[in-house]
C-alpha cells in the first residue's frame, strides 16, 4: 500500500480548523463548562483501568469533529492498517515498524518477507524466560560458583532509556537482583557503577543491534578490561550477554553464541524495550511481570487498531497536541506523573517523541512550512509544583500538560495517597480556573499585591487516572504515547521512524577523536579548532 503523502495545510479540514480557531481561540475553558453542563462527561473516556479526562482543554466538540475530518482526509485508518500489517512505513530505511508484534500473543502466524515472525518472537520470549529463571533462581553461576546478584545493562538511547525507565517504574515488583545501567560514554560513570558490583556475581548485558555503537562498545570494553583484571577470558561466557544481530563482532568480543539474544531490524531502538532489549527488565522483575507488561501494551494496540476515532485514546490525545502545536503555536508539552516511580517517564517520552517527530522534511522530501514535533519535558508531582509550576501558572508561555496518577497506593499508604491525589486534582483545577481580582478582594488582599497574586487560569491539561501501577497498566500507558506519536507523524505528513538527525554528530565526533589521536586540529571551524587545542593542551 502506498502511504498517504498529503500536506496538511492543503487539506480542506485544516482550512476549516484555521477558521474555527479564529472564532474560538479567546474562549476560556471554564466558559465551555458554563455553556455545557455535560462537558466533563462528554470529553472523557474509560478503557479498562484507565480514565482519561480531556475536558480541561481550550477545545470544543466542533474542534474535535474537524480534527476527525482531518484524520479521515489524511487516510489515518489506512496508515494504521499499514502500521500493523508490516508495510515498510519507515520508507527512508526501507523497514517495517513492528514493535507491536512483540507484544502480540495471537496464535495466528504473521508473515513478513515470507517468514512467520511470530515463531521467532516466541522463541526469543522462551529463551528470555528460561534465562531469567536461571539467573533469578541462582541456577546460573558465575566463574567462582556464586549465583548472580547484580545485573548491569550497557546500552544507549532506546537500549537504555526504555529498560531503565521500566525497571525504575516497576521497582515495587523487583526481586533480589540489583540492576544498574551504564549509557553515557563517561568513564567516571562506568567506574562508579563498577564500584557497586562484585566481580564474581555480576552479569553484564551489552545491548547494541550492530555491536558497533561507539558509546556502548567503548563502555563494554572498559568493563571487560576491568573484569579480566581479576579473572580469565574463559570466564566471560558466564558474565557477559549480548543483545545484537552482529554475531561476528559479538564473537570477537568473546561472548558465547549461546549468550546472544537477537533483535530484528524492524524494531526501532526507541521502541525496543518490548524485544530482547527488555532482558534487564525480565531479570529485574521476573519474566511473568515482563510478559504482563507486553500484554498491557498489546491490549492498547488492539484499542488503537480497532476503536473508532472519536473514542480512540491515542488519537484524541494527538488531536489535542495538533491543536496546541499548530494553531495556538505552543512549542512544548509537560508530562507530570504523580508517582515517584515514574520520575524517568518524561525523559523516556522525550526520546520516543522528539527523535520520532523532530522532522523538517515531509514525506515528499520537501521542506516543511508548519510546526512538527513538540518539546517534551516534565517531572513528578508534587516536586514539580515546587519547581516549574510557577511558570505554567503565571508565566507567559502556554504549556499543555498531561497529569498522570494512580488511584491505589502500592503499599496501602492511604493518608499519603489522599494528599498526593488531592494535589493531583487541585493543580489541574487551579490551572483552569485561576484566581481573579474579585476572588482576591473577597480575601481582603491589599490592592498593591493583587496583580502579583492574580492567576489568569485558562491553562490546559489532560488527566490520565489509572487504577494501579502494575506491569500491565504501565505497558498500556507506554503504548498510548507510542500510538500518539505515530498518529502525529501521519497528520504532519512526516516519517516518524527514521532518525537521520543523530548521525551527523556521531560522524563529526569520530573526526574530532581522530584529531585527538593524530594531534591535528585544523580541519574544523575556528571555534571547534580552538576548543580542540584547549583540550589537548591541558
Amino acid at each position: 500500500m502506498k502511504l498517504a503523502n498529503k500536506n496538511p495545510l492543503k487539506l480542506k479540514a485544516w482550512k476549516k480548523l484555521e477558521e474555527h480557531f479564529k472564532v474560538t481561540k479567546n474562549i476560556r475553558i471554564d466558559e465551555y463548562f458554563k455553556k455545557n453542563i455535560l462537558r466533563a462527561k462528554e470529553m472523557s473516556c474509560s478503557w479498562e483501568d484507565f480514565f482519561i479526562d480531556y475536558s480541561k482543554n481550550k477545545i470544543d466538540q466542533k474542534s474535535l469533529m474537524l480534527l476527525k475530518d482531518l484524520a479521515i482526509e489524511a487516510n489515518l485508518s489506512e496508515e494504521i492498517k499499514a502500521y500493523f500489517s508490516g508495510e515498510k512505513i519507515n520508507k527512508t530505511e526501507k523497514r517495517a515498524v513492528l514493535h507491536t508484534a512483540l507484544r502480540s500473543f495471537s496464535n495466528e502466524p504473521f508473515i513478513l518477507d515470507g517468514k512467520d515472525i511470530m515463531h521467532d518472537i516466541r522463541v526469543v520470549r522462551d529463551k528470555m524466560k528460561e534465562f531469567s529463571d536461571k539467573i533469578i533462581s541462582g541456577e546460573w553461576k558465575g566463574f567462582s560458583g556464586k549465583p548472580i546478584t547484580h545485573v548491569v545493562n550497557i546500552g544507549i538511547g532506546g537500549s537504555d532509556l526504555g529498560p531503565s525507565m521500566v525497571v525504575e517504574a516497576l521497582s515495587f515488583y523487583k526481586n533480589h537482583i540489583n540492576t544498574y545501567f551504564i549509557s553515557n560514554i563517561e568513564g567516571d560513570h562506568v567506574r562508579e557503577v563498577l564500584k557497586k558490583c562484585p566481580i564474581e556475581s555480576t552479569l553484564f548485558v551489552i545491548v547494541s543491534k550492530t555491536f558497533k555503537t561507539q558509546e556502548t562498545i567503548s563502555n563494554a570494553n572498559t568493563v571487560k578490561k576491568w573484569f579480566l583484571e581479576s579473572t580469565s577470558q574463559g570466564s566471560i561466557s558466564k558474565h557477559f550477554i549480548a543483545i545484537s544481530t552482529n554475531l561476528d563482532e559479538v564473537s570477537e568480543f568473546g561472548i558465547d553464541q549461546q549468550n546472544v539474544f537477537p533483535i530484528k531490524d524492524w524494531v526501532g531502538g526507541r521502541f525496543s524495550l518490548w524485544s530482547a532489549v527488555g532482558l534487564s527488565i525480565s531479570l529485574s522483575i521476573g519474566y511473568e511481570n515482563f510478559e504482563a507488561l507486553l500484554k498491557g501494551a498489546g491490549s492498547m494496540d488492539l484499542h488503537f487498531k480497532n476503536a473508532p476515532i472519536e473514542d480512540n485514546i491515542p488519537i484524541i490525545l494527538s488531536f489535542i497536541s495538533i491543536w496546541y502545536n499548530n494553531f495556538y503555536k505552543s512549542e512544548s508539552e509537560a508530562i507530570i506523573p504523580y508517582s515517584e516511580y515514574l520520575k524517568s517517564f518524561p525523559s523516556y517520552l522525550q526520546q520516543a517523541s522528539m527523535e520520532s517527530n523532530g522532522k523538517s522534511i515531509d514525506r515528499n522530501g520537501d521542506l516543511i512550512t508548519y510546526q512538527t514535533g513538540t518539546l517534551i519535558w516534565g517531572a513528578t508531582g508534587t516536586n514539580a509544583q515546587h519547581a516549574f509550576f510557577q511558570l505554567i501558572h503565571q508565566g507567559t508561555k502556554l504549556i499543555p500538560a498531561d497529569f498522570i496518577g494512580f488511584k491505589t497506593s502500592l503499599y496501602g499508604e492511604t493518608d499519603h495517597q489522599d494528599k498526593l491525589i488531592s494535589n493531583f486534582f487541585a493543580q489541574t483545577e487551579a490551572l483552569m480556573v485561576g484566581k481573579s481580582k474579585n476572588d482576591l478582594n473577597k480575601e481582603n488582599v491589599i490592592d498593591e499585591l493583587i496583580p502579583f497574586k492574580t492567576f489568569e487560569g485558562n491553562k490546559p491539561s489532560n488527566t490520565i487516572l489509572i487504577e494501579k501501577l502494575n506491569p500491565y497498566n504501565l505497558g498500556a500507558l507506554i503504548a498510548i504515547y507510542e500510538h500518539k506519536i505515530f498518529t502525529l507523524g501521519v497528520l504532519w505528513n512526516i516519517y516518524s521512524y527514521d532518525q537521520w538527525g543523530v548521525e551527523l554528530g556521531k560522524k563529526l565526533a569520530d573526526k574530532v577523536l581522530e584529531d585527538f589521536e593524530s594531534n591535528t586540529n585544523n580541519t574544523h571551524d575556528k571555534s571547534t579548532n580552538q576548543l580542540i587545542k584547549l583540550y589537548k593542551d591541558l
